[in-house]
């Protein structure tokens, strides 16, 4: 049986901003499907600092709001990354759309409450991951245009609603993921440690060419992470599993 027959646990956060080492999580959502149906935890989260208006603007949380309905993060926090540790324990990949931002995020909120991260509750590093995005960029390297949730989704045909509201993600994400296997029909068929490990390289290629442009463009700023799915500080290496030969994207 293909992992694309098992269950997944879809995952996404909205947030005060975009700086994975500083900002905070707003909302979050874990989705588990599998063939029986489909299961979808939220939670709102009181961050502790303001909520910038461009960030509201974004989800629609206003600070007062968030304060008046939120969760304590600590106790949020714990349940989210238990219930991702936990699939992850049954061998249930993780799936997000740049997932990189949302499990670094995670993690960094986990460090600031002196909460173990996910590498600490596994005791391993985070696998398996699937990112829809770099899935995406991997399979159809050379096709222009962008490539957020929504271009993404519209792209392959996938219906979406409300999107920016955690849980909405999650689903149209776990969407996406389903619309790639159909449109790649080999993408199933990978081993899910070795689709991990090549998602991971095709990450960074993509990261190392971007920052390129970039410097070419004279643009300044740090860049694209060239880590996956969690940068470096936050991740327990392993030795490098090897990928099939011959199988150069997930599409082979």
């Amino acid at each position: 049986m293909s992992w694309a027959d098992g269950a997944l646990v879809g995952f996404d956060t909205e947030t005060t901003g975009v700086d994975v080492a500083t900002d905070r999580v707003v909302t979050a959502a874990v989705v588990r499907r599998d063939a029986r149906g489909t299961t979808v935890r939220t939670w709102l989260v009181d961050p502790g600092v303001a909520i910038p208006e461009a960030a509201t603007a974004v989800h629609g949380i206003t600070t007062e709001h968030a304060r008046a309905h939120g969760r304590p993060p600590a106790e949020a926090l714990e349940e989210v990354a238990g219930a991702l540790a936990g699939a992850l324990l049954r061998g249930e990949p993780v799936v997000a759309f740049n997932a990189a931002f949302d499990l670094s995020l995670l993690d960094a909120e986990l460090r600031r409450h002196g909460l173990p991260t996910l590498p600490e509750r596994i005791g391993r590093e985070v696998r398996a991951v699937l990112d829809p995005l770099v899935l995406d960029r991997w399979a159809d390297r050379y096709r222009t245009g962008k490539r957020r949730l929504g271009d993404v989704c519209a792209h392959y045909g996938v219906r979406t609603d409300a999107l920016h509201a955690a849980d909405a993600d999650v689903l149209a994400t776990l969407d996406l993921l389903a619309a790639l296997c159909r449109r790649f029909p080999g993408l199933p068929r990978w081993d899910l440690d070795a689709l991990h490990d090549g998602q991971a390289r095709a990450h960074r290629r993509w990261a190392e060419s971007f920052n390129a442009w970039r410097r070419a463009q004279g643009l300044e700023g740090p860049g694209a992470e060239l880590d996956w799915p969690l940068r470096a500080a936050g991740a327990v290496t392993e030795p490098a599993r090897r990928e099939p030969v011959g199988a150069a994207s997930p599409a082979a």
